[in-house]
């Protein structure tokens, strides 16, 4: 066993030697940089870093094929989207992607699914009101690649 003299070790064979120590705490330092992260947003974080970006809701189980077509188009464009297309009432489920702070939130009614457009709602409650699949594609790919604010 080493005898400690100041800064060095006296090694086994009486040499003195300094000790080197290695430090590696790559998840720690992750883990505290996350959390510095959601806590300077507020958890709102902007869409191109958003683990979500948008939810596509239907207001009726009538519109959940359409509603699964619009999310299919936004996965094949690279767009981080999920479905809800559980049978609650659209105001629940409204208030609850807004608890979660999801960038956008896609609406797909009746009207939406005659005319082929969706209507869109972002996290601070702004409509944006009705627009076609590819123009919102294009609009999210911009806010994606300028890394403008987040709504």
């Amino acid at each position: 066993m080493p005898e400690r003299l100041g800064a060095e070790f006296v090694a086994e064979d009486n040499s003195r030697q300094i000790p080197v120590m290695l430090h590696r705490a790559i998840l720690g330092s992750l883990e505290r940089f996350i959390g510095i992260l959601i806590e300077n947003h507020a958890g709102a974080l902007p869409l191109w870093l958003s683990p979500y970006q948008a939810v596509v809701l239907n207001i009726s189980e009538k519109q959940a094929n359409y509603a699964k077509e619009v999310t299919n188009k936004l996965k094949c464009s690279g767009i981080r989207v999920h479905a809800d297309l559980r049978n609650e009432k659209i105001p629940y489920k409204i208030r609850e992607h807004s608890l979660q702070k999801l960038p956008y939130q896609i609406i797909v009614g009746a009207k939406e699914v005659e005319t082929k457009t969706v209507s869109i709602r972002t996290r601070s409650g702004s409509d944006l009101g009705q627009m076609t699949i590819q123009a919102l594609i294009d609009r999210l790919k911009l806010e994606i690649s300028t890394k403008i604010g987040s709504v």
